[in-house]
């Protein structure tokens, strides 16, 4: 092999340990961020004891953890880094998001900053925090290996998937869940929620969709919401589409359930729904946030694209079961 190949193959020690101290500097300071806003929780039910984690989200002592790790129990205890242990009751829990609101019963720490994961990019290094097995405190970090995941969940009459979830391979386990994943400058981007697989785990993004989660479950302990009867997925248009209707995206429906609103207002599985009201559609959290209350019962101006044909429907959406 030439020595001019060699060269140019062969890496430079001095810069691999500055990038791996600059690597170790950020995780560092991004656990001593947030290790102390972290609770590990413990609850017991009728079916027993079960723990996972809670992350501070007001200084009026309200946390946020996952619906899975409260399940059906109303009350817990909560314990932080510093030893502080206090009970808490659960406010509010919505399984179609996976997200649960707590209220403890004393002081708790500050609330950490939080971000907004639409800013996300796959390769982004993130921190994981939590209290996976009993183990206050533990902290891995990783990157973003994708977004846009979902993740199917299912109660007793409903079953839906939660969108956009971020997926991570910094490591996860099962008392993770409820815990912090944060970006490099320690705020707050997911609530991590489930182990995917071997070295894969799954976080709940914070965005504007799950901001609007937390207010309903703080003030009225429950999310209503709209329901429309379909079953979508993210499509990119074609550039010929894209550059017609301005945009790049849409979201294809793939099933419309049977004497469902959309199914009633003429929705076919394989149209592309450009837009609800005028608003232009483009994932899962766009339409998702047109699905609140407020559009129970509410006419909705649904644009698809049939067969190169634009086609608008009207859909009243139903009161989602509870």
């Amino acid at each position: 092999m030439p020595h001019d190949c060699f060269t140019a193959m062969s890496t430079d020690p001095a810069g691999e340990s500055a990038a791996l101290d600059a690597y170790s500097a950020i995780v560092t300071s991004v656990a001593a961020e947030l290790t102390p806003k972290v609770a590990a929780l413990r609850i017991r039910s009728s079916g027993g004891e079960s723990a996972g984690s809670a992350v501070v989200l007001t200084g009026d002592s309200y946390l946020v953890t996952n619906a899975h790790v409260v399940g059906a129990a109303s009350e817990g205890t909560a314990e932080f880094a510093d030893g502080t242990v206090t009970g808490f009751r659960v406010v509010g829990r919505d399984p179609l998001s996976d997200i649960a609101i707590i209220l403890a019963d004393g002081d708790v720490p500050t609330p950490p900053e939080y971000g907004d994961a639409s800013a996300l990019l796959v390769g982004s290094l993130v921190v994981a925090v939590g209290n996976p097995l009993g183990l206050s405190g533990p902290v891995t970090a990783g990157v973003v290996s994708a977004l846009g995941r979902s993740m199917p969940v299912r109660t007793r009459t409903t079953a839906r998937l939660i969108e956009d979830v971020i997926q991570t391979d910094a490591a996860l386990n099962p008392g993770n869940s409820g815990g912090a994943l944060a970006d490099s400058r320690g705020r707050v981007i997911g609530i991590n929620t489930a182990v995917a697989g071997i070295g894969l785990g799954l976080a709940v993004p914070v965005n504007a969709t799950t901001h609007r989660i937390i207010h309903a479950l703080i003030h009225d302990g429950r999310v209503r919401r709209a329901y429309l009867g379909l079953v979508s997925t993210p499509a990119r248009l074609t550039p010929v589409q894209a550059e017609h209707y301005r945009q790049r995206g849409a979201l294809r429906v793939v099933v419309v359930v049977e004497r469902s609103p959309a199914a009633q207002s003429g929705l076919l599985a394989g149209d592309l729904v450009l837009a609800i009201d005028g608003a232009p559609l483009g994932d899962a959290q766009s339409l998702q946030k047109h699905l609140f209350a407020d559009a129970i019962g509410r006419r909705m101006e649904v644009t698809v694209l049939r067969n190169g044909a634009l086609v608008d429907a009207v859909v009243l959406p139903r009161e989602l079961p509870n």
